[in-house]
């Protein structure tokens, strides 16, 4: 299943584990007795889908899986594959099944790319077990793979990979001199590896081509006086580093996943943990504007009436960065982030609207009563149209209390119930007044 590696490869490739104990993280997964771990072991073999980040080991452990079913294994990338190469991997694999017994496994790289005729090809020859089916995706599966193939594999999540487990895997590459970097004589500061490591995000195979970078500027450039004649130092891993983002796919999950962590500590007034998340987002490269749009609906869902003006300071922000750009606007959004945060907190439009919205939904087209509709003609006037009507200003603190509003055949709803928190504090004193006058 391996072929020896070749110094054109690039680090990360060669680095690639031969076994379960040369993996890193996924112990959840690949501990002792853990499902994952059954199968490379040698456990009955089924189609499955590994769920996780970039440089988490999902192609790896595919293969792993193949060497130890002793399966035929056939890896596609869905970004270049189409129907006439999975035509052609069902057909082989017809042949070995016929020939020698043996699976076969395909293995579809970024499976999310393929749209859902192109999986129906497939699915199939899973199902009479033709191939068995192994898909690695970044994506959310429940959303981009086909419900009938997604009823058929199991799904296992991969998580991004720790400092504590990224560290001594560069490390040992640094060391390895048969597929590593073992050959260079290099040795690497502790600050500099610690710099790498921080800079991979969880993602191996990020680190290990940073590594290979800082490795070659090393050797290129020896430091006068070192023993080893060659040092990875901190500079030259800050120079890696540098200009490096975190993870951040716009439109996946981890996009979908932020917005919602800097929402919701919006909403649970924490300052601090929302303009955590704002960074994060900016860091990763997400467009300042649809943040503002975004902190626009969360001072009108999430504030509300209990403090108006952060509705004025959140199109103020976005007005803001409108005019000024990056970096200078993106002050006025964390101001307004922050703002909006400590703010009083209401959902009390948000719920009424939703409640307004489903009886206008559910209760047909029903007429305006006759006292409240628009009278600009005589004959309008004639027939009755605003006859009735009480001019609210014209009443005792300006309102015409019993006057109905809703149509005759609906009876009254209160939708709006105004918070005891900031200004709706007195919203629902005046209400309550006013509803208290009304009569039948």
């Amino acid at each position: 299943m391996s072929t020896p590696a070749t110094p054109f490869q690039p680090l990360a490739d060669r680095m690639r584990p031969r076994s379960l104990a040369e993996i890193v993280g996924q112990q959840h997964l690949l501990g002792p007795g853990k499902p994952l771990r059954r199968v490379v072991e040698g456990a009955a073999l089924h189609s499955m889908i590994l769920w996780g980040p970039p440089g988490t080991g999902k192609t790896t452990l595919a293969r792993l899986i193949a060497r130890s079913c002793k399966a035929e294994f056939h890896a596609l990338s869905a970004v270049l594959a189409g129907v006439k190469d999975i035509r052609e991997v069902v057909e082989r694999a017809r042949a070995v099944r016929a020939g020698s017994g043996a699976a076969t496994i395909l293995f579809l790289d970024e499976v999310h790319r393929f749209n859902r005729s192109q999986q129906d090809t497939f699915l199939p020859y899973v199902e009479d077990g033709t191939l068995a089916f192994i898909g690695a995706t970044t994506e959310n599966p429940s959303f981009e793979v086909n419900g009938a193939l997604l009823s058929r594999a199991r799904i296992y999540l991969l998580k991004a990979l720790v400092a504590p487990e990224i560290e001594p895997l560069l490390r040992r590459a640094l060391a390895d001199r048969e597929r590593g970097l073992g050959a260079l004589g290099l040795d690497i500061d502790d600050d500099a590896l610690r710099l790498l490591t921080r800079a991979a995000d969880g993602d191996a195979r990020r680190g290990l081509n940073l590594l290979e970078v800082a490795a070659d500027l090393a050797a290129a450039a020896p430091v006068a006086g070192d023993a080893a004649g060659h040092r990875i130092t901190l500079a030259i891993a800050s120079d890696v580093a540098a200009g490096g983002h975190r993870r951040f796919d716009k439109g996946g999950d981890q996009f979908y996943d932020q917005i919602s962590a800097l929402h919701k500590s919006v909403r649970g007034s924490d300052p601090d943990a929302a303009l955590y998340w704002l960074c994060r987002m900016l860091d990763g490269g997400c467009d300042p504007l649809y943040v503002a749009r975004r902190v626009l609906r969360m001072a009108s869902e999430d504030v509300g009436n209990a403090d108006p003006r952060a509705l004025t300071l959140a199109l103020e922000a976005w007005e803001t960065y409108d005019r000024l750009g990056s970096p200078e606007g993106e002050l006025a959004i964390a101001q307004t982030v922050v703002y909006l945060a400590c703010a009083p907190k209401s959902n009390a439009v948000y719920v009424a609207y939703q409640a307004a919205r489903a009886d206008a939904e559910s209760s047909g087209s029903l007429d305006v009563p006759l006292a409240i509709r628009n009278a600009p003609t005589r004959m309008m006037k004639e027939m009755g149209w605003g006859k009735g009507y009480r001019y609210d200003h014209d009443e005792p603190e300006a309102h015409a209390a019993g006057q109905r509003f809703f149509p005759d055949e609906l009876e009254p709803r209160v939708y709006y119930h105004p918070v005891l928190r900031g200004l709706e504090i007195r919203i629902r004193e005046s209400l309550e007044r006013r509803r208290a006058a009304q009569v039948p």
